[in-house]
């Protein structure tokens, strides 16, 4: 597949479509995999805080860097912070490289990448060094609010959380995902037009339909409505636009308006606030335990707590995961809803999904408990159910 799109798909007539028993045994196959790489990184992150705790490497560390004691508030050192986050970030990466760069290799052995090893490290680059600006903030804001606020800097901290999450919505199409893809203007044509009609009858005003070059890395297909106010857009991947007819991309998009529709953007922002809040309150618990009364450390803001910070949180990120997973199951499910609704096009809605579960390599009937814990999403098999039960309450 090519990674420039002369032109929009003409319409195409609709075809069966049958689930890929082969690709099936792969999706199980390499499903499996990737949840022992998930894992065996969760258990090196164990190992490696368990370590620093019995050697009182943090505690060292902190001492180490008593020089490089400058605060610019009472109680907060950013240089210190900086340099315990460089440390453990890094070692972490390093440590667990070989994970990375086998999960690379796994996904070119599946076919799903096509990136070579030079664009996949380009991108590792990109990602890491962007992901290090927003921890660094992250966290020095955490522990100046720490230093600041010591009893309600985890309601701070949510707050500022929210916030960030609001401004990255909106700016993230048009700043971050440019940096490892590209986008150019869906041409004028019919799919153009019956999209922008779709979104017009979702009373969802967007600034354009932009193809993105998902080809240049990946075969796996997807289409999203993205960011908010004035940087909302139809996003369409070019591995969707070579292979699907016209119906097929309609149902997808219609998904996609659905989340718009039903305010899912906020739901989900509201929600995973109110969450990340109570888990805030639980490690402000946890960690006032460990100074005040255990006085393993200095202060709420010391440095060497870092590591008890970022076990706290990991605990109650595993936790929850199943309840957030949950609440993103039943958006989608009303997503998918608002899709058949909307079109009334259960066979296209059918055959797309069958068609992203041949090409993305998904499991289309995983474990239960798989599912429960890991998936945000409905199973393909029950998205395919979800689709038949309406057509039979509309006799379609």
């Amino acid at each position: 597949m090519g990674t420039d799109m002369e032109q929009a798909p003409t319409e195409r007539p609709s075809q069966a479509v049958e689930l890929d028993a082969a690709r099936q045994v792969q999706a199980r196959e390499y499903a499996s995999i990737r949840r022992q790489l998930s894992f065996t990184g969760m258990g090196i992150a164990a190992i490696g805080i368990l370590f620093i705790f019995m050697s009182g490497f943090d505690v060292a560390l902190r001492d180490w860097l008593r020089p490089l004691g400058w605060q610019p508030v009472s109680g907060w050192y950013p240089v210190q912070v900086l340099i315990f986050l460089l440390v453990l970030s890094l070692a972490y990466e390093v440590i667990t490289s070989p994970l990375g760069y086998y999960g690379f290799v796994l996904s070119r052995r599946y076919g799903l990448s096509t990136l070579t090893l030079k664009g996949w490290l380009a991108d590792l680059f990109k990602g890491l060094g962007i992901g290090l600006i927003f921890e660094v903030a992250a966290v020095e804001v955490v522990y100046l609010l720490l230093a600041t606020q010591p009893r309600l800097w985890w309601l701070w901290v949510a707050i500022v959380l929210l916030f960030f999450t609001v401004i990255m919505a909106n700016l993230a199409p048009v700043l971050i995902l440019p940096l490892f893809y590209k986008f150019t203007p869906l041409p004028d044509g019919a799919l153009k037009e019956r999209l922008l009609a779709l979104a017009a009858r979702a009373h969802t005003r967007v600034r354009g339909v932009f193809t993105m070059h998902m080809s240049s890395k990946t075969t796996a297909a997807n289409a999203a409505l993205m960011g908010l106010g004035n940087t909302r857009r139809i996003v369409v991947g070019d591995t969707l636009l070579d292979r699907y007819t016209p119906d097929e991309i309609e149902v997808v998009l219609a998904h996609e308006l659905g989340h718009h529709v039903h305010r899912d953007l906020w739901k989900l922002i509201i929600s995973q606030s109110a969450i990340m809040l109570a888990g805030l309150y639980l490690v402000s618990i946890a960690l006032n335990w460990a100074v005040n009364t255990q006085h393993y450390y200095r202060a709420l803001a010391d440095p060497a707590t870092m590591p008890l910070l970022m076990l706290l949180l990991g605990i109650f990120g595993l936790v929850i995961m199943p309840l957030s997973n949950g609440i993103s199951r039943a958006v989608e499910y009303q997503a998918d809803e608002y899709a058949l609704q909307s079109t009334r096009k259960v066979e296209a809605f059918k055959s797309a999904m069958t068609r992203l579960a041949n090409q993305n390599l998904s499991e289309v009937e995983p474990s239960p408990l798989v599912e429960f814990f890991f998936y945000d999403h409905p199973a393909v098999g029950k998205r395919l159910q979800h689709a038949g039960r309406f057509a039979a309450r509309h006799n379609l």
